[in-house]
């Protein structure tokens, strides 16, 4: 499972022309799900975004957490996260999970979150969305919960 985790002062998600999902200060999960992950990579990856401490302190240094600053989130999925692109110009995504497997992973992933923070905006998985993202900082993480990178 890969994330692409950006700190926001403000983030939305559109479809169709209307806005689904939408946070201030908080963070912005790009959520892209692999044939071999499971349940295991949800926890890791839940837990790894909820407590990166990427938020500035009193100090102006990134010691707090989303957790510590009561920030929100918004997570989309992202199957593009695993298009590899090593041959050619095109990407390849036969490593991305599709179908109703990935849309369970990303639910759970999704409700994980919900029970640590409450209230959690989301995308529409498999949709065709519009991502507004104005990143604070600019601050952005890669994540691989087969810590590949």
């Amino acid at each position: 499972m890969r994330a692409v985790v950006q700190r926001v002062k403000m983030s939305k998600v559109e479809v169709d022309e209307k806005t689904i999902g939408s946070i201030d200060k908080g963070l912005n999960v790009l959520l892209g799900i692999c044939k071999e992950d499971t349940i295991e990579d949800v926890a890791y990856l839940k837990d790894k975004i909820l407590n990166l401490r990427i938020f500035e302190d009193e100090e102006c240094k990134m010691n707090k957490s989303l957790l510590d600053v009561g920030g929100e989130l918004l997570i989309i999925s992202q199957f593009t996260l695993y298009g590899d692109v090593r041959k050619g110009k095109r990407p390849s995504f036969t490593q991305a999970l599709g179908g109703e497997d990935a849309k369970f992973l990303y639910e759970e992933f999704i409700k994980q979150c919900k029970e640590i923070l409450g209230n959690v905006e989301t995308g529409e998985f498999g949709a065709d969305m519009e991502v507004t993202i104005v990143n604070d900082g600019p601050v952005t993480i890669l994540l691989d919960s087969k810590k590949t990178f």
